[in-house]
C-alpha cells in the first residue's frame, strides 16, 4: 500500500511540474505539437525500434514488446514505461517497453539493459556495447515493481557541433551511420543535426542564381573541410567536389533521415546564413555582399581565404534562403520545423546599433519562414561567449528579440564551464538548450566536468523564470571519453541532480561486466582529479608530444636563482603553484594544461593494472586502460620536454641529449602501446576515407583531407605552419611514429646542435625543414597503416609503468 501511495505522489509531483512547463511555454507546446504531426504512423515507429532491438540484442528479438502510447499517459510529457509482461505464451515477451516515439521506446529499453542487466552500450571506438550481462531469452530480471515510469523533465536531447560533421562523421557510410542512430536513439537524442549531403542541394539552388558548376568549385571545401566552408571561414581548401560525392552524400543524406524519422526523431536542418560563392557578385552586382577577413590563413591566400557574405538586409538574401528551405522540403518532404543558422558565429556585425541588429535577425528569419512557415531558427550561442566584447546586453536582447517569441531556440554551447543562461536572465525569455561542449577538434584527452554535468541542468531547469527546453552535446568530436557522454544523455532524464561517486559505481559495474574493487578505487581518483576540471580553461589538447611548442627555446630568459620543479608533484594546489612558479622563472615557456595531481592518476592506473586479470577480456576495460595509460605517459612527457628546454636554457649539452632521448622514446613507447588497440589507429581514419573513393583520384584526395586535417589542418608556407596546426590532433599509432616523432626528432636536433657549435637555435631552418616533411607526408598515399590491432595491451600498458614509474 505505501509503495503505491509513493507512486502516486511521484506522478502528482511530475504532474504538478508538467502543468508548469505547459504554462511557462505555451509556444514551445504548440511546436511540440507541430513536430508530433510531421513523425510516422505508429507502427513505423514500432518497427524501427524492433529493428533496432534485432540488431542490439538478436537473440532476445521476442523478449520485448514495443508499444507507442499517447503522451496523454504522462500528462503531456514524454515518457517511457517499462512493465513485465504478464501474458502467457512460454516463448513470448518478457518485458513490455512502452513510449511516446520510437526514441523514447529505445530509451527505456537502454535503460531496462542498464539498470536491470547491468549492460552498457557505447561507441565501437570506445569500446562497444557490453552485453555479455543479460541473461538468456526466458530468464529475463523481472521488475520489482509494477512498473518503471521516466518522463523527461524537457522536451528536447540535443546532438551535434556544426564542425562534427567533419572531425568525426566525414568518411562514414550508412554502415556506420546506422549504428549512430541506433546509440542515439538508445541515448534518448531526439533532436539532432542531420547535415550530411548539403552540398548537392546548393548547387541545385545556386543553379537558380545562375552560379555554375565551376564557380562552385572554388566555393565549397574538401571533403574533410566542409564544416568551414559552411560556415564562410574558407573555401575551395581540399576541393574540389566530385560528382560521385555529392551524389553520394545526398543518398546518404536521405537514408540517414529515413532512419531518424522513423524512429521518431526531429532532424535539425541546414538554412542560409549568408555565405555566398564569390561569383554572385558580377552575376548581382547591386547586392549587398561583403568580402570577410582572413580567417586563419598564412599570408591571405585568395585561392582559400577571405570569402563572401551576403548582407541579410538584402533582398537577395531572402530569395536564397527560402530557395534553400523549399529545395531541402522538395527533396526530403517536410520533415522538420527546425533549422541551423550561425551567420554571426565568428562573424561580427559591422555595427552595435541594436536597431541594425534587430533588422538582420529578422531578416535570417524571414528567409526561413517564407520556405516554411512554421520554421524555427535553431542558434548556436557560441557567439555570445567568444566575442562578449561585442554582445553585450541590448545587442544580445536585440538579436534574440527579432524573431517572434518561441521561433528561436539557443543552445547554451559551453554551459558545463561558461553557462551564458544565469548571466543573460535566461537568454533574455528566449528558449535555450542547456549544452555541453567538452570536446574540441576530435582530440584524444581524458577529461571531463562530472559535477558541472550532474547538476547543471537541474539548476537551469528549476531557476526561477527558466525557459530551458532541453539538454545537449555539442562536441566538436566525438568517441572518447564515454563516461561524459553516457551521464550528459541521462541528465535528459533525470529531475534531479546525480550523485556521480554513487553513479560512477554502477557505471564501472555495467562497462567491465563485473564489480572489481580495484576498478571502483581508480575511479573514485579519476573523478577527484582527471574528470573534475574546475579551471575553467578549455580543453583543446596542448600535450607536447601531439603539439609540439613552434618557438625559440633561445628566447627564454631563466632565473638562475631559482630552480625548476617536476610536474610530477604531490597535490592538485601545488601543481598549480609549479605551473606558475615555471612561468615566473623561464619567460615565454610554453604550457600544457593540467588540472589534477599526476601522482594520483598514476595511483589510478596502478590499480586498474592491478585488476587486469580479472578484466582483461572487456573490450571496454581495454579501450579505457590504454587511454589512460596513454594520459599518464602524455604528462610525463610535457615533464620532460620542459626539463630538456631548462637544460637548453642552461646549455647543459648532456642533460638536454638524455632528457630529449626519453622524450622520443616515450613517444617510440607510445605508440606500441596505442597499437595495441583497434581504436587507436591510424589506419582506420585513412582507410575509411579511401574506401569512400570511386577513384584513383578521388583516392588521393580524400586520403590528402585525411592526413591533413590531423596534422597541418590548413595552409603552410616557407617557415610559417599552419595557424591551425596539430588542432585537430590525435593519440594514434602510426601518426606518433611516423608525425610526431619525425618533428620532435628534427627540433630536438637542432637545439643540440645549436649547444655544441654554440650557436642560436636556428628556428626557422627548423621550421622550413618539418614543413617540407609534413607536406611530403600529407601528401603521400604510400604507406598502408594498419587497422588491426598487435600486440598484448595489458602486458604493454604493465611494463610501461614499471619502465616509468618503478
Amino acid at each position: 500500500m505505501r509503495s503505491i501511495k509513493l507512486v502516486l505522489l511521484v506522478l502528482w509531483i511530475f504532474s504538478l511540474h508538467s502543468q508548469s512547463f505547459s504554462k511557462q511555454h505555451p509556444t514551445i507546446e504548440n511546436l511540440l505539437d507541430r513536430l508530433d504531426s510531421l513523425r510516422p504512423t505508429r507502427s513505423v515507429q514500432e518497427s524501427a525500434a524492433k529493428g533496432l532491438l534485432q540488431r542490439l540484442l538478436p537473440a532476445h528479438f521476442h523478449s520485448f514488446d514495443f508499444r507507442i502510447i499517447s503522451k496523454n499517459v504522462c500528462d503531456g510529457s514524454s515518457c517511457f514505461l517499462i512493465e513485465n509482461y504478464d501474458g502467457t505464451r512460454r516463448f513470448g515477451p518478457e518485458i513490455v517497453i512502452k513510449g511516446t516515439t520510437g526514441v523514447e521506446i529505445a530509451s527505456g529499453l537502454h535503460w531496462y539493459l542498464k539498470y536491470k542487466c547491468n549492460a552498457h552500450v557505447s561507441w565501437d571506438k570506445t569500446g562497444g556495447i557490453q552485453i555479455a550481462s543479460v541473461p538468456q531469452p526466458g530468464h529475463l530480471p523481472r521488475l520489482d515493481s509494477k512498473r518503471i515510469l521516466i518522463r523527461r523533465p524537457v522536451p528536447w536531447n540535443y546532438y551535434q557541433n556544426v564542425v562534427t560533421s567533419s572531425y568525426s562523421y566525414v568518411w562514414w557510410g550508412w554502415e556506420r551511420w546506422q549504428r549512430e542512430i541506433d546509440w542515439m536513439a538508445l541515448q534518448g537524442i531526439n533532436l539532432p543535426l542531420a547535415f550530411t549531403g548539403q552540398e548537392a542541394i546548393w548547387q541545385k539552388v545556386f543553379k537558380r542564381f545562375n552560379i555554375s558548376r565551376e564557380d562552385l568549385d572554388d566555393y565549397f571545401g574538401g571533403p574533410a573541410f566542409l564544416a568551414w566552408a559552411r560556415m564562410g571561414n574558407l573555401h575551395a581548401w581540399g576541393g574540389p567536389l566530385s560528382k560521385n560525392w555529392l551524389r553520394d552524400q545526398l543518398l546518404l543524406q536521405k537514408q540517414i533521415l529515413s532512419q531518424m524519422l522513423k524512429l521518431g526523431m526531429t532532424p535539425v536542418l541546414p538554412s542560409f546564413s549568408g555565405n555566398v560563392p564569390s561569383a554572385l557578385r558580377k552575376i548581382y552586382p547591386g547586392a549587398n555582399i561583403t568580402r570577410l577577413d582572413n580567417w586563419n590563413t598564412v599570408d591571405g591566400d585568395s585561392r582559400w581565404c577571405c570569402t563572401y557574405l551576403l548582407n541579410p538586409s538584402d533582398p537577395l538574401f531572402i530569395d536564397i534562403g527560402e530557395a534553400f528551405i523549399k529545395q531541402q522540403i522538395e527533396e526530403y518532404g517536410e520533415v522538420t520545423n527546425i533549422y541551423n543558422c550561425d551567420t554571426f558565429n565568428e562573424n561580427t556585425p559591422p555595427t552595435s546599433e541594436p536597431g541594425y541588429i534587430s533588422s538582420l535577425g529578422a531578416a535570417v528569419y524571414k528567409a526561413m519562414s517564407k520556405g516554411n512557415k512554421n520554421a524555427v531558427w535553431l542558434m548556436q550561442g557560441w557567439l555570445f561567449s567568444s566575442d562578449s566584447t561585442f554582445w553585450k546586453p541590448p545587442q544580445m536582447k536585440a538579436l534574440l528579440h527579432s524573431v517572434p517569441f518561441g521561433k528561436m531556440i539557443v543552445l547554451d554551447l559551453y554551459a558545463e564551464v561558461k553557462p551564458i543562461w544565469n548571466t543573460s536572465i535566461q537568454f533574455y525569455r528566449t528558449p535555450y538548450i542547456w549544452c555541453m561542449l567538452h570536446n574540441f577538434g576530435g582530440n584524444i584527452e581524458m577529461y571531463g566536468v562530472l559535477d558541472s554535468i550532474s547538476s547543471g541542468p537541474v539548476d537551469a531547469r528549476v531557476s526561477k523564470n527558466s525557459t530551458m527546453v532541453g539538454v545537449g552535446m555539442c562536441m566538436e568530436g566525438i568517441e572518447q571519453n564515454p563516461v561524459v557522454y553516457e551521464l550528459t544523455s541521462e541528465m535528459a532524464f533525470r529531475d534531479e541532480k546525480v550523485n556521480v561517486q554513487k553513479w560512477l559505481k554502477s557505471y564501472a559495474r555495467r562497462r567491465y561486466m563485473k564489480e572489481n574493487h580495484q576498478i571502483e578505487a581508480a575511479w573514485e581518483i579519476l573523478y577527484h582529479t582527471i574528470y573534475n576540471c574546475t579551471d575553467g580553461i578549455a580543453d583543446h589538447n596542448t600535450d607536447f608530444i601531439v603539439k609540439l611548442p613552434d618557438w625559440d627555446p633561445s628566447c627564454s630568459v631563466q632565473d638562475e636563482s631559482k630552480e625548476t620543479e617536476s610536474y610530477m608533484t604531490s597535490t592538485a594546489p601545488y601543481e598549480t603553484k609549479r605551473r606558475f612558479l615555471f612561468q615566473d622563472n623561464i619567460s615565454g615557456f610554453p604550457k600544457a594544461h593540467l588540472w589534477y595531481s599526476t601522482k594520483e592518476v598514476i595511483k589510478a592506473l596502478k590499480l586498474f593494472l592491478e585488476a587486469g586479470d580479472d578484466l582483461s577480456r572487456s573490450l571496454t576495460y581495454r579501450y579505457d586502460m590504454v587511454d589512460l595509460t596513454r594520459q599518464v605517459l602524455s604528462k610525463l612527457a610535457n615533464q620532460v620536454y620542459i626539463e630538456a628546454v631548462t637544460a637548453f636554457v642552461k646549455k647543459d649539452i648532456g642533460r638536454l641529449r638524455r632528457l630529449s632521448e626519453k622524450f622520443l622514446e616515450i613517444m617510440k613507447d607510445m605508440d606500441v602501446l596505442l597499437a595495441s588497440d583497434n581504436n587507436f589507429l591510424l589506419g582506420t581514419w585513412l582507410e575509411s576515407a579511401k574506401k569512400l573513393a570511386r577513384n584513383d583520384d578521388e583516392r588521393k584526395q580524400y586520403e590528402w583531407n585525411a592526413r591533413t586535417q590531423v596534422t597541418m589542418w590548413y595552409d603552410s608556407k616557407d617557415v610559417n605552419q599552419s595557424k591551425l596546426h596539430d588542432y585537430g590532433n590525435k593519440f594514434w599509432s602510426g601518426l606518433l611514429e611516423d608525425y610526431y616523432l619525425p618533428r620532435a626528432t628534427l627540433y630536438f636536433s637542432e637545439m643540440i646542435k645549436s649547444l655544441r657549435d654554440k650557436k642560436k637555435f636556428k628556428i626557422e631552418k627548423w621550421r622550413r625543414e618539418w614543413i617540407m616533411k609534413s607536406h611530403k607526408w600529407q601528401q603521400s598515399s604510400s604507406e598502408i597503416y594498419g587497422v588491426k590491432a598487435k600486440g598484448d595491451a595489458l602486458a604493454i600498458s604493465r611494463h610501461l609503468l614499471c619502465k616509468y614509474f618503478p
